[in-house]
């Protein structure tokens, strides 16, 4: 009872203490004495660590250049050596090529073997020879196209021997004839894993952690002491940036993150006459292990000032971030729609001013979305309305809208796809269509193409499509396309067409059509001698009818003339009428007598035509003149005058009658 009661008594008199001004100020003192210590262990931890890193790095740098500098000797002895070997080889003809390599044999101490090349890229000698590799063809590789494209000795990238199945790569020197132009190549293979060339790196002790690697210009590792691990360990590094900068030829040394993720001590320098880089790395933690071990003897000390430090900046920190948590959780509700703009109660200037442009730029993004909908709904709607077809096609060509009059043109639904619409194209229209859009895609100019669509209803529509490309502030967005109708307009061209050749009576060919037609004639018969043969004939007695009967008459004893005429000759012939009653037939691929054959059944035919008129019947008869192209016609003059002469024999002879030219002359051959 009296032990218990002296304790709280002395509990009570050390919290009255504490309470005190006295208290407090041994407090503050503790405390301060504490911070004090702890400084200096920080700032004696971060001013070791630099001191220690900048030692480190000047024997990095130093040892970094001994090794660049050994290594660049070794490739320049063994370079040299092939360049002395490829003098040797000047004059020296493919068949001795072998020969003379074999004498090469001491070389074989610096590479694995030697081949050379001619100025196709042939490999015409090996040594030590392996069955196949002469003859095979190096020009597609990259280092034959870069020593035939530089005068200086190359050093190849890595690759595997087939036959050793190690990493290898080529020395490689250019050939020259005695005019200096190139001639080939001279090379020699280094094997990465076992040859010589990389021995002395391997006896390099940089601590348990340090190594030297070796690096190609294209970054594909040549070497590391444990190369079982080497492709793991250097391209999961994570120096890449230093080691890019070490590729474009930066030679220095830096601090940077090691393929663990931790601190590592580097130093670069170049081979340059293999393009090659040399990469010398410790870990920073081995290197600041001793000043470690030094400071983990304050460990007690250091983590009961930790513990308390920690105790008090969560408190402090806890009632600092307060501001902060209420700014992310009101963001968060701006995001989720739940407010509009943030309202931030603090006296934290900076937390206000992120809060007040915060809100800024809200506002000024909700305008801009709101301007967005705004013209996208009014671009809608000028689109949805235009009565003309519109589309539009991104920078692939695959078509992203069509709007409804398009739908509507082209029949398709709001369903569609882009294979619809170029399967919908007539098939004669539809490569052309395709090779020019191509052509469109490519260079970025206008697509102006008429062409057939075949609408689902089976109708077949001309349209005209004319697309352009819409340019951005500093690239092209897309395409954008109309489609007009152009059927009723092209139906309309087809009609004049037709009209300006044929007569409006009879429905034959006119004067213009039938010259036009015998003109193709001539040319096919000049061009290939195919034969051709023209009638010509007037009708007899077709005045009285005319005169009798009116015009009317007359008219339609022309229309059943031309129906007799045209369903007697074949399909392939042409029939036309020349004007008031003379008529004309040109029978392409024919000769004289089927001609005149085809003459006589006219003859027959028209001369059973009757018209009527007051119970009187008239019918008429034909004088009919046949001739057939020949040599020196240059003209259709001279065959219509020669079919007309003919013609007008006929009529001489008492009419209704068939008169036939002779091929050689203008003489009567035969009548009917």
């Amino acid at each position: 009872m009296i032990e218990g009661k002296f304790l709280t008594a002395r509990i009570g008199s050390w919290a009255r203490a504490i309470c005190s001004l006295q208290g407090r100020l041994l407090a503050g003192l503790v405390m301060t004495w504490l911070v004090i210590v702890a400084a200096v262990l920080v700032l004696a931890w971060q001013f070791g660590k630099d001191l220690v890193d900048k030692a480190n790095l000047v024997h990095l740098r130093y040892e970094a250049q001994l090794i660049g500098d050994e290594m660049t000797e070794q490739v320049s002895r063994r370079l040299r050596t092939l360049q002395r070997l490829e003098q040797e080889l000047r004059g020296i003809d493919d068949i001795e090529m072998p020969a003379r390599l074999s004498k090469a044999q001491i070389l074989l101490e610096w590479f694995e073997g030697l081949m050379v090349t001619d100025a196709e890229g042939r490999i015409i000698g090996d040594w030590p020879e392996v069955p196949g590799r002469v003859g095979l063809e190096t020009a597609e590789t990259e280092y034959f196209r870069m020593v035939r494209n530089s005068p200086w000795p190359y050093v190849s990238r890595p690759f595997v021997g087939r036959a050793s199945g190690d990493s290898l790569v080529l020395m490689l020197v250019p050939r020259f004839d005695a005019q200096g132009e190139f001639a080939g190549m001279v090379g020699g293979m280094l094997n990465l894993s076992q040859g010589g060339l990389f021995r002395r790196l391997e006896s390099v002790r940089l601590g348990e952690s340090g190594y030297v690697s070796v690096f190609a210009s294209s970054g594909e590792l040549l070497f590391h002491p444990r190369r079982r691990v080497a492709s793991a360990v250097e391209h999961t590094s994570n120096d890449s940036d230093t080691l890019e900068m070490a590729l474009s030829g930066w030679e220095g040394d830096t601090i940077a993150c090691g393929a663990d993720g931790s601190a590592t001590l580097m130093a670069y320098r170049q081979i340059w006459p293999a393009s090659w880089v040399v990469k010398v790395a410790v870990p920073q933690t081995q290197v600041q292990e001793p000043l470690g071990d030094f400071l983990a003897r304050l460990w007690w000390a250091w983590l009961a000032l930790a513990a308390l430090l920690l105790i008090s900046m969560h408190w402090l920190v806890r009632r600092l971030l307060k501001p902060l948590h209420r700014l992310e959780r009101q963001i968060a509700q701006v995001g989720a729609g739940q407010r509009r703009y943030l309202e931030l109660s603090t006296s934290m200037q900076e937390l206000s001013q992120v809060a007040s442009s915060f809100n800024r730029l809200e506002h000024e993004r909700l305008a801009a979305l709101d301007h967005l909908r705004d013209r996208q709904a009014f671009l809608d709607a000028v689109l949805g309305s235009t009565p003309i077809g519109m589309f539009v096609a991104d920078l692939k060509g695959h078509l992203n809208y069509l709007n409804p009059a398009l739908l509507e043109l082209l029949g398709l639904g709001e369903s569609h796809s882009a294979k619809d619409w170029w399967e919908r194209i007539h098939p004669d229209d539809k490569q052309g269509t395709q090779d020019m859009w191509r052509y469109t895609l490519a260079t970025g100019s206008d697509f102006v193409r008429q062409l057939r669509f075949q609408h689902p209803n089976g109708a077949t529509l001309w349209v005209e499509v004319h697309a352009s490309q819409v340019l951005g502030s500093d690239q092209p967005l897309g395409f954008v396309g109309m489609v007009k109708d152009i059927t009723e307009r092209r139906q309309q061209e087809a009609l004049q067409r037709w009209e300006a050749e044929h007569d409006p009576l009879t429905g034959l060919l006119n004067r213009r059509g039938f010259e036009r037609r015998l003109e193709e004639a001539l040319a096919e018969y000049a061009k290939t001698g195919t034969p051709s043969v023209l009638i010509l004939f007037d009708l007899d007695h077709f005045k009285p009818i005319n005169d009798e009967g009116g015009h009317a008459l007359g008219d339609e004893m022309l229309r059943r003339i031309a129906q007799v005429v045209a369903w007697e000759v074949r399909r392939s012939d042409h029939v036309a009428r020349q004007g008031g009653d003379e008529f004309a037939v040109l029978l392409p691929s024919c000769t004289l007598k089927q001609a005149g054959e085809i003459a006589e059944s006219l003859r027959r035919a028209v001369s059973e035509v009757t018209v009527s008129n007051q119970d009187k019947t008239y019918n008429i008869t034909l004088s009919i003149g046949v001739t057939a192209l020949q040599e020196g016609d240059d003209s259709t003059e001279p065959v219509l005058a020669r079919a007309d002469k003919a013609s007008y024999q006929a009529k001489a002879e008492g009419r209704n009658t068939v008169v036939v030219t002779a091929v050689d002359d203008d003489l009567i051959d035969n009548v009917w």
